[in-house]
């Protein structure tokens, strides 16, 4: 084998961005911890926050969260258990169903945020230069775009409201 190809700036730059992950993920699991809150029930609560509505399809929830339809049901399953969701009937497909944060999940962010803000200043943010942070939003952008397609699925620019769409 040519001993150069561990040279090669493509696997450092993709084992850069797993160590990067690595160490972020490593910070946020321990915040997150003190918070009552696993990484995916965060992510989850996050992505419906920022949605319309502070909603979104169960489907569209499990294809922006990278989680199977039925891991996706697991995890709301436990949430609304815990009042941190709540499922809502779409009015025109009965086949349908929306994950809703409720307050309770609304204020478990609001607990968990500003460490977590915290910790990306620190640790991911504050690290660069307003340009080249710029710059690498971008190309990150691209690759997620390229590599999950779906991960803005469900999501757009309407006010939010708080009946689901017409059409689900």
């Amino acid at each position: 084998m040519d001993e150069t190809v561990f040279d090669d700036p493509r696997i450092t730059a993709v084992g850069l961005l797993v160590e990067a992950h690595a160490g972020l993920t490593a910070r946020f699991t321990a915040q997150y911890e003190e918070h009552g809150v696993s990484a995916v029930e965060f992510e989850v609560l996050m992505r419906l926050a920022r949605s319309p509505g502070n909603q979104l399809r169960m489907t569209d929830l499990a294809a922006q969260t990278s989680l199977s339809t039925s891991g996706v049901t697991r995890v709301v399953d436990r949430m609304e258990r815990d009042g941190l969701l709540r499922r809502r009937a779409c009015p025109s497909d009965r086949r349908s169903s929306y994950a809703v944060v409720t307050p309770a999940g609304m204020q478990r962010l609001d607990e968990t945020l500003p460490g977590h803000l915290q910790i990306i200043e620190q640790w991911f943010t504050g690290q660069l230069e307003p340009a080249t942070l710029a710059a690498m939003l971008d190309g990150l952008r691209r690759v997620r775009d390229a590599v999950h397609p779906g991960a803005t699925a469900g999501s757009t620019d309407q006010a939010p409201t708080d009946e689901p769409p017409a059409s689900c």
